[in-house]
């Protein structure tokens, strides 16, 4: 039974079972549903948990453990033939290849003249499956390979009807709990309410468990690194030299310049250009020009990366080498730090620019009129009572867009370069740690060797460098708005 039929049935009857069960309530007590505990629709609500909420609960779990106890189950038909390691990985694949091209078969078998006319004609990819299970088993197919997959077939067969009989007792077995307890003292509200907070506690722990999937994967497999690669070189070293076959050189601080290069021009361009466009917006703009000149900024935000990757690649970084690079000596290509710096910045600018009108505007309008009433003209109110009452909410716009440029990618792919080294020029090209990141992560590399699990290093390296940035902007916050509460 396909998991859309299953999900049907259980919510069809938990839909059922709320009009039946709100009848019910009201038949309990004749019509007057003054007489019960909760409302009408809140008994309907309880049958409608009780019968979709355990049923799928054991849907979600079945899902995650079929693969593997399926996997578990074959896997010991193929190990019999003596396959081991990466040769026992690829019979797996074909294991699982040949099955599914036997239920492709199978269904195929079952179609009329039209049908298979039709799917010629419109399901090129149903064909090309066909295909390759056709070659598979016309080549040297090992008979234990073909009894596995055969064997994975029947089991996979076997738990999807298993599947859809116990989830579909499951509901049938909350739809007729939930009627029996339905009463006018019965409290059904308790019991709505109860599901609503247990869903708004697990939507406030989404966030909390991802960032803690997140980090505890990255320091798994950034563990597992640096027992193949010592730790002292890899946070020592001033060289980043992946061979991919041995005696390769994986220091970190070729990359980490680069991305804080980067970045520091990033922010030197977007910062002072957004924040004066935040003053102007909130303090001297007319509404007319604020209502036209703010989405127009705004419209920054959203082109996308690979798009100012292209701008720098095509219009930026020519005219850097032209006009600036070449006449002073500095370099000869365009590609460098400058490049993806000044076309970073640019898109950064409605990240500080919009977070920080908003925070100036919301600095209540009693502190400028207070420091008007003392004498201050409009540009000393500026900037001896608003921007200092706005700082945690600059603070905050300004890391915002520290986090973004540090994050970035495409940008640099295009704009920098991908030279990891060491250099004060900012019209040489360059690479960032997101960058390598992808690169190493990238290819036909083992997964297991050092130059690609050195890539959840440099993640875990940034994820601290990023945390620490927080925590100093959290200081920041702090010691200021002390002065304004």
């Amino acid at each position: 039974m396909s998991i859309g039929l299953i999900l049907l049935f259980v919510v069809g009857l938990g839909v059922i079972g709320f009009y039946l069960g709100r009848r019910r309530a009201l038949t309990s007590v004749s019509g007057d549903p003054r007489k019960l505990h909760s409302l009408p629709s809140q008994y309907g609500q309880s049958v409608f948990l009780f019968t979709v909420v355990p049923a799928l609960l054991l849907l979600a779990v079945w899902l995650l453990a079929e693969p593997r106890v399926i996997d578990s189950r074959v896997r010991g038909v193929v190990e019999a033939t003596g396959a081991t390691g990466s040769e026992l990985d690829l019979k797996m694949a074909d294991v699982t290849r040949i099955s599914e091209g036997l239920d492709a078969l199978v269904q195929r078998s079952t179609l009329t003249e039209d049908q298979l006319t039709q799917m010629r004609a419109d399901m090129a990819d149903v064909r090309g499956r066909l295909a390759d299970v056709g070659v598979a088993l016309g080549s040297a197919v090992e008979p234990a390979v073909f009894q596995a997959a055969k064997q994975r077939r029947a089991l996979v067969q076997t738990s999807s009807l298993l599947k859809g009989a116990g989830v579909a007792l499951f509901a049938i077995a909350g739809f007729a709990f939930a009627i029996s307890r339905i009463n006018p003292t019965f409290r059904a509200r308790n019991v709505s309410e109860g599901v609503v907070m247990a869903l708004l506690i697990g939507s406030s722990l989404v966030a909390i468990l991802t960032t803690v999937g997140i980090v505890l994967s990255l320091v798994f497999e950034t563990a597992s690194f640096f027992r193949m690669y010592p730790a002292k070189d890899f946070f020592l070293s001033l060289t980043w030299n992946p061979q991919f076959r041995g005696g390769s050189d994986l220091g970190i601080w070729p990359l980490l310049w680069g991305t804080l290069y980067v970045s520091f021009i990033a922010l030197l361009v977007a910062v002072p250009i957004g924040l004066l466009a935040a003053i102007y917006l909130a303090e001297y703009a007319s509404k007319r020009v604020r209502s036209v000149a703010k989405p127009a900024i705004e419209i920054l935000a959203g082109i996308p990366t690979i798009v100012y990757g292209l701008f720098a690649l095509i219009t930026v970084g020519p005219a850097l080498r032209d006009y600036f690079a070449q006449p002073l000596g500095l370099g000869s290509s365009s590609s460098s730090v400058m490049t993806a710096g000044l076309v970073m910045g640019i898109m950064l600018i409605p990240f500080v620019s919009s977070l920080s009108d908003d925070i100036i505007n919301s600095v209540p309008q009693a502190m400028r009129d207070g420091s008007y009433g003392l004498g201050a003209t409009k540009s000393e109110s500026i900037k001896q009572v608003i921007l200092p009452a706005a700082l945690p909410g600059v603070v905050g716009a300004v890391l915002l867009a520290a986090s973004r440029a540090i994050g970035e990618t495409m940008i640099v792919v295009l704009g920098a370069g991908a030279a990891a080294k060491l250099s004060l020029n900012p019209f040489e090209a360059m690479t960032t740690i997101t960058v390598k990141i992808v690169s190493q992560l990238t290819g036909d590399t083992e997964f297991a060797s050092p130059e690609t699990l050195v890539a959840f290093a440099l993640g875990l390296t940034l994820f601290v460098f990023t945390l620490g940035l927080n925590v100093l902007a959290l200081y920041i916050v702090r010691k200021y708005r002390e002065q304004y509460e």
